[in-house]
């Protein structure tokens, strides 16, 4: 992986705390709106995470598949992620 992994990490850490605390919600019964807001502020961080992925990625493994005329399998990979992001 070529994204900054400390930041990574730290994010997908938060991300696991904000998650347990849901459960903690959920299992307490509390609010739904706040339940909710919890979910979105953690699909957010990972939403995150996943796109400092995509850009190390870009940056580091499609320009040097494109350099080295192994351009065909990454534009594959690409178009895979778009349709998936767009679901």
């Amino acid at each position: 992986m070529k994204a900054d992994k400390r930041s990574v990490i730290r994010l997908l850490k938060t991300a696991r705390g904000q998650l347990d605390g849901i459960l903690k919600m959920v299992e307490e019964d509390r609010y739904c709106v706040d339940i909710s807001n919890q979910v979105m502020a953690t699909e957010a961080i990972l939403r995150r995470v996943n796109r400092e992925i995509l850009k190390a990625h870009l940056q580091c493994c499609v320009r040097d598949a494109v350099e080295g005329g192994d351009r065909e399998k990454k534009m594959e990979e690409l178009v895979d992620i778009i349709d998936k992001l767009a679901k």
